[in-house]
C-alpha cells in the first residue's frame, strides 16, 4: 500500500483547481447524509489519495460538491442503474463502475448489454490501484 500512495503522490498533477484531501470528520458526515457506509479500504484510500488526478481514470471524491466525481452523486447513479446498496463506487468508467464491497474487494459492474456485476475482482482498493489506475 505504502508503495503505491507514494508512487501516487509522486505522479499526481493536479489541475487548475486541485480537489483536497478529506479529513475523518468529513467521512463520517457523507455516509450520514447520504446513507452510504464506506469499507475501511475505500476511506484509507480517500484519505491518503482522495485527491490525486492521474490518467484517464477518475477515482471518486469527497470535497468538490460540484465535481462529476462526487462520491454521493456517483451513488445515486449507480443505485439507479441497479447496484446494490451494500457496493460502493470507487470509480465510474465510461458509464460502467468499480465498486468496493463490505469485505474491502474492488469489483466491476457493467451497466450495458444484460448489465451487473462481472468476474472481473481485486482484492482491495490497494490492488486496484496498482493493477488498474495506474495502467493507465
Amino acid at each position: 500500500m505504502k508503495d503505491v500512495i507514494r508512487y501516487l503522490r509522486d505522479t499526481h498533477r493536479p489541475e487548475e483547481a486541485p480537489v483536497q484531501l478529506p479529513d475523518e470528520q468529513l467521512l463520517a458526515r457523507i455516509e450520514e447524509e447520504h446513507g452510504i457506509r464506506l469499507p475501511a479500504g475505500l476511506r484509507e484510500f480517500l484519505l491518503h489519495v482522495g485527491d490525486v488526478e492521474r490518467g484517464r481514470l477518475e477515482p471518486v471524491t469527497v470535497t468538490d460538491e460540484g465535481g462529476y466525481t462526487y462520491l454521493p452523486e456517483l451513488m445515486s447513479i449507480a443505485w439507479d442503474q441497479g447496484v446494490p446498496r451494500d457496493l460502493v463506487v470507487l470509480c465510474e468508467d465510461e458509464g460502467d463502475f468499480y465498486l468496493v464491497g463490505p469485505d474491502g474487494a474492488v469489483v466491476f459492474w457493467s451497466c450495458g448489454g444484460t448489465g451487473g456485476l462481472t468476474e472481473d475482482r481485486w482484492d482491495s482498493v490497494w490492488h486496484w490501484a496498482r493493477e488498474e489506475w495506474l495502467r493507465f
